[in-house]
């Protein structure tokens, strides 16, 4: 029986970062996965999304290039190449984590793994042992009872991205990040989305200035939104879908080619050993301790298994501070109210913290600040003026409490009021810290100077 210091049970973003951290660290590690490295993340997820979405953003920039004094007679999208350029990239990525796993010296051991009493795993028949076994199995998309998936006529995300034909109509069950990108994408190619969501907003999750300025974003692209609805029947008989549409003000009935189920995740935690080990289970997450460990000594467990928020990067910094945690390191626990939650859709969304309605439910005393990219340059240059900047602080103490961005580029601005959060900055040093013009980063600092009666360009 092969012996490690370490054993990691999946692949994705949360897996292979703790096995390299565990190798850094100087453990013999293991990482077991029974399909591709990388996990969804990487070959369902995150990276090959964002691959469709540049294409659905060129190919809209195309249908705009007279608004930016271009002309471009002739243009087509080829479906199939869109679909193909985003599993080359998978592909790509996929590679690099192989490349990974042979630099930090990781054994990689491909098929189905479960865990054991005694600090065992069984892969397909073949047992390893370890001193500490970390569980990153991850999850997939989570079905309905009214929403059973078949794969062709009742879809998840999977199979979103890689349909052979591109649909003339589509109904999206669910507006959360995976739901609007997929609209997004595929009301830029051409097909005809409508939205089914069940909360009475779009982007439920998000600041309610957010919902609203999405919802009017994506009804200007010709998107159909219906909220407060739930689809209650689906008849999958004829040649397309016919979905039944409960709303406030009665029952519709919607046809379409293809349904996308986007209403979340279910984790991949059966039939991988837990109930035999003894670990415990509490509303389909694995319970552990701040560092990761379950009831079992030896046995933890990382990323959409756990209570934490369903998001790569959580998973990442999990895996990383339960192996340090284990080296003997000093670490600290994560802050899981300073984690940034991203939206690629156009025009993108991220942020931080507390929205305004979760600041005034707690009774905080608050000074909120809001700058429209229509009021920045270089948001006028790009013709991107879309959304805007929202900020959120204790109006006592100066505290950052929320940040909330809508346009384009802020998945790749929120790190900002992150990083300030984390070193507990206050609204008067990010006024005072110079941002520089024309950027779209410097509507953080306009919404803060907004926040304090301080705002010059509105």
């Amino acid at each position: 029986m092969s012996k490690y210091d370490i054993i990691v049970l999946g692949s994705g973003p949360g897996g292979y970062v703790t096995a390299i951290r565990a190798s850094q660290l100087g453990f013999k590690t293991a990482i077991v996965e029974k399909e591709n490295l990388g996990g969804v993340c990487l070959n369902w997820g995150c990276i090959p999304t964002k691959a469709l979405l540049k294409s659905a953003q060129v190919f809209e920039y195309l249908k705009h290039a007279g608004d930016y004094g271009l002309s471009v007679k002739e243009y087509d999208k080829d479906f199939n190449a869109v679909v193909g350029r985003s599993r080359g990239v998978a592909d790509g990525m996929s590679k690099g984590v192989q490349f990974l796993m042979k630099k930090n010296k990781i054994d990689v051991i491909n098929g189905y793994g479960k865990i054991k009493p005694g600090k065992k795993v069984d892969v397909d028949g073949t047992e390893y042992s370890a001193d500490h076994i970390i569980i990153a199995t991850g999850a997939r998309s989570r079905e309905l009872p009214s929403l059973p998936q078949d794969g062709k006529k009742v879809i998840g995300y999977r199979e979103a991205m890689s349909l052979d034909k591109q649909p003339k109509k589509m109904i999206v069950v669910g507006s959360g990040a995976i739901g609007v990108e997929f609209a997004y994408f595929y009301n830029s190619m051409g097909t005809e989305v409508t939205i089914v969501e069940f909360l009475p907003n779009v982007v439920p999750v998000e600041d309610e200035d957010v919902s609203k300025q999405l919802e009017k974003s994506f009804k200007k692209s010709g998107i159909n939104i219906m909220t407060s609805a739930e689809v209650t029947k689906v008849d999958t008989s004829g040649n397309g879908v016919k979905a039944t549409v409960k709303t406030k003000d009665g029952e519709q009935v919607l046809e379409a080619d293809i349904i996308l189920s986007a209403v979340g995740i279910k984790t991949n935690i059966e039939n991988i050993g837990l109930e035999d080990v003894g670990i415990v289970v509490d509303r389909d997450k694995i319970l552990v301790d701040k560092f990761y460990q379950t009831n079992m000594p030896g046995y933890y467990a990382i990323g959409d298994v756990t209570p934490g928020q369903a998001l790569a990067h959580v998973a990442s910094a999990e895996g990383i501070l339960c192996v340090e945690k284990i080296a003997g390191m000093h670490v600290e626990s994560l802050d899981y109210g300073n984690i940034p939650g991203c939206t690629y859709c156009t025009p993108e969304i991220a942020s931080v913290g507390l929205t305004e309605k979760q600041a005034k439910e707690k009774g905080i005393d608050i000074k909120v600040g809001k700058f429209p990219f229509s009021a920045s340059g270089k948001a006028s240059a790009g013709g991107n003026k879309d959304g805007f900047v929202k900020v959120i602080f204790d109006a006592k103490y100066g505290e950052w409490l929320g940040c909330h961005m809508i346009g384009a580029g802020v998945t790749d601005m929120i790190a900002e009021a992150v990083l300030g959060r984390k070193l507990e900055t206050t609204g008067h040093e990010v006024l005072k810290a110079v941002h520089p013009h024309p950027t779209m980063s410097e509507a953080v600092m306009e919404a803060v100077a907004a926040a304090y009666d301080e705002v010059i360009h509105l």
